[in-house]
């Protein structure tokens, strides 16, 4: 087909529109190719250190095993194996580490209540949360807040409607409802009504929330003495931080065995809420791959034996 001499700088401009919008087009399905093979890449690098994940947990429950086993009734920070890293080399230069360290050194959220049934708990008993009250005390927060978060978080773990002294239950709050069951990760305290971000990094330390309604006994032969509030905090009334740091600072390199002798003879100090031993394991694990990077929390359980992996949480600690 001959083209009028007149057109021909019309076709010649219909047909650079084509290549340019042809162009457009092919530059874009080769931004989609990429980004598909980007995500399909790091997906398989995020599999790949989540199953690497997996391995060092099997390698710490092992440890832990192996502790409860060569020392059942007394265990001490003596072999430096609380918070020592060890890696598990992984191939394409990637690395895996994992830190084992006390997982009952802290104060039990979920013991703030009792369960009286199958999936049923009451807030009746202020044991644990005057412990609760007292610790927040040692740490810095007011009489008066601490009471009211203290209240708070047990009225957001039990299943009832009566509201505690100072606490909270479905009426106090705007858009949702207390939980009515145990706290799954100490981050669901920045819920409960009357704690702040401030107040939450504050606690968030001293803090866990075992799968148990039963009190974390702290372990007199693992704190540190950085952690000396917690001692404190079952101690005698009259048992200051520093006081507590000190008693920490003179404990036997061997340990006690018994719990009531870091106290030293002082008046009122019981070893319900201590031990000697440890039944609650800590583990943090950090993977690096090629392509990825990972964090993981877990608890391990080892109340009873062949100690078991009964938790895990993906991310950053919060």
């Amino acid at each position: 087909m001959r083209i009028d001499p007149r057109e021909r700088g019309a076709a010649l401009l219909t047909v650079l529109m084509l290549v340019a919008v042809i162009a457009v087009m092919a530059g874009g399905a080769l931004e989609k190719l990429r980004l598909s093979t980007r995500l399909a890449s790091n997906a398989a690098s995020g599999e790949q250190a989540r199953a690497y994940a997996v391995a060092a947990e099997a390698m710490a429950v092992v440890r832990v095993g192996d502790l409860m086993a060569g020392s059942p009734k007394r265990i001490t920070l003596a072999g430096g194996w609380s918070g020592r890293p060890f890696g598990l080399p992984l191939p394409g230069g990637g690395l895996a580490t994992a830190r084992v360290s006390d997982g009952g050194n802290c104060f039990n959220l979920n013991g703030l209540v009792t369960q009286v049934a199958p999936g049923v708990y009451s807030s009746g008993d202020i044991t644990q949360r005057v412990r609760f009250t007292r610790l927040m005390g040692l740490i810095g927060i007011p009489q008066q807040v601490a009471q009211q978060v203290a209240g708070g978080a047990a009225d957001w773990i039990d299943t009832d409607q009566d509201q505690q002294a100072g606490g909270a239950e479905d009426a106090r709050y705007t858009g949702y409802r207390t939980a009515g069951t145990l706290m799954a990760d100490p981050s669901e305290l920045r819920a409960v009504a009357g704690v702040t971000p401030e107040i939450y990094a504050a606690l968030r330390p001293w803090v866990c929330a075992l799968p148990t309604t039963e009190a974390a006994k702290i372990n007199v032969n693992t704190l540190l003495p950085e952690q000396a509030p917690l001692l404190a905090m079952v101690g005698p009334d009259t048992l200051s931080v520093d006081a507590a740091r000190a008693l920490l600072m003179r404990r036997p390199p061997q340990g006690y065995g018994d719990a009531n002798a870091v106290f030293g003879g002082l008046a009122n100090a019981g070893s319900q809420d201590t031990a000697v031993t440890s039944t609650w394991f800590d583990l943090r694990i950090d993977v690096s791959v090629p392509g990825a990077t990972l964090e993981e929390r877990a608890l391990i359980d080892a109340t009873r034996l062949p100690v078991r992996l009964v938790s895990r949480q993906w991310g950053e600690d919060i």
